[in-house]
């Protein structure tokens, strides 16, 4: 098996993307949908349903010794993860992708369980119709969705597992200062941060992923904290077996659907197959994981410099809050004031600065965004009550 041509499959990905989904705003339909036409090899099974009875599907393809589970949207709102899921299933329908294809599916056995949330999809939000974060969700057990994927992986018992969640864009990676485009994590089993030879093998599954991946995001892959939670799913998983890989989608510069991101997503899934199909993992050294940098917040959403307020001359960092709308079909974006002062050794997805920028209105910390940035007289930046309402 040759090595992973990246390039190419990122030159040919328009081809074989999942074309039916373009938002973040995938619903429970659509994804019955898209599973209603796949082939025979992918094999289908009712593994569940949801708080409000929605089914959830397992998806089984392969027929490989090594058993990969994969599973998307335990969180509602975080959806990258699925539509990467649904680009896979598509590569993996494409007859010019044989050999790799080929590869996976001899060594491998995939199991994918994707939208795990799909009451909160419904509304666009983190949390299930019980109002409980499903992934805090994995000593009590309380929540059906949950349940589900407990049980899963205790009747499957996978070499490895994949855990897809999208993180907040203000994540940043260290030393670059640029948005933490992915976030990768091998979870921690103990308080003590142990390391064990499944939770080596993760880690070396990742080294790969980053090589793979960093030429397309140069300075914007991170290492995602790696604090144990006893109450989460990938920790519990990997003490329990099963070498967890965590996937956290962030920001990209005027990607706010992320359908750039689910690009490299996809291709972090895909590099991570290969790795395991071809066990190139087992030559990596642990160093290289531990050498990914790690996620800091050093970003805003916007940062203005060079504004004098109350007679000094400050920075201003704004963020905002991301809410959904009515019909969970779109959101709404609520801009703060989220710091002043010195801020010249940060960074944001947009930057203003210049000797003549001037403020109209009044710029109160912790309060909406509610005044306009002028440029020699031209407004070029305008908020009304936390809306943004231009931009230049």
């Amino acid at each position: 098996m040759k090595n992973l041509n990246t390039e190419n499959i990122i030159k040919d990905y328009a081809t074989f993307a999942e074309s039916a989904i373009r938002n973040r705003f995938i619903k429970h339909k659509d994804v019955l949908k898209l599973i209603k036409q796949l082939p025979a090899d992918f094999k289908v099974t009712t593994a569940g349903y949801s708080v409000e009875q929605r089914v959830l599907n397992l998806i089984e393809w392969g027929n490989g010794p090594v058993k990969v589970f994969l599973w998307s949207q335990m969180h509602g709102d975080e959806a990258t993860g699925t539509m990467a899921l649904f680009d896979l299933v598509s590569y993996l329908q494409q007859d010019e992708n044989t050999e790799l294809v080929n590869q996976v599916k001899s060594v491998c056995t995939l199991y994918i369980l994707p939208l795990v949330n799909p009451d909160g999809a419904e509304r666009f939000t983190r949390r299930n119709a019980q109002q409980i974060d499903i992934n805090r969700d994995f000593l009590k057990t309380v929540s059906p969705e949950a349940k589900i994927l407990k049980e899963l992986q205790a009747a499957i018992r996978p070499d490895f597992g994949f855990n897809l969640h999208d993180q907040l864009t203000l994540w940043s990676v260290n030393g670059s200062k640029k948005p933490a485009t992915l976030s990768f994590l091998a979870p921690a089993f103990d308080e003590q941060l142990s390391n064990s030879p499944n939770r080596e093998r993760a880690m070396r599954v990742i080294a790969d992923m980053f090589t793979a991946v960093t030429p397309f995001l140069p300075g914007h892959i991170g290492l995602f904290d790696d604090e144990h939670e006893p109450r989460a799913f990938g920790d519990n998983f990997q003490l329990r077996g099963t070498s967890t890989i965590l996937i956290e989608a962030g920001g990209l510069v005027n990607d706010d659907e992320k359908q750039e991101i689910r690009k490299y997503y996809f291709l972090a899934i895909l590099a991570a197959l290969h790795s395991i199909s071809t066990k190139t993992y087992q030559q990596q050294q642990l160093a290289n994981y531990f050498d990914i940098a790690k996620n800091n917040k050093q970003i805003f959403h916007i940062l203005i410099h060079q504004i004098r307020l109350n007679g000094i001359e400050v920075s201003i960092g704004i963020n905002y809050e991301e809410k959904p709308m009515a019909k969970a079909g779109a959101t709404f974006k609520n801009y703060t004031i989220q710091d002043i002062g010195d801020m010249d050794n940060l960074s944001a997805y947009h930057i203003y600065q210049g000797a003549d920028l001037q403020v109209n209105g009044e710029v109160l910390l912790y309060e909406n965004a509610d005044f306009q940035l002028l440029s020699k007289g031209e407004i070029i930046l305008s908020f009304k009550n936390g809306i943004l309402e231009s931009k230049l």
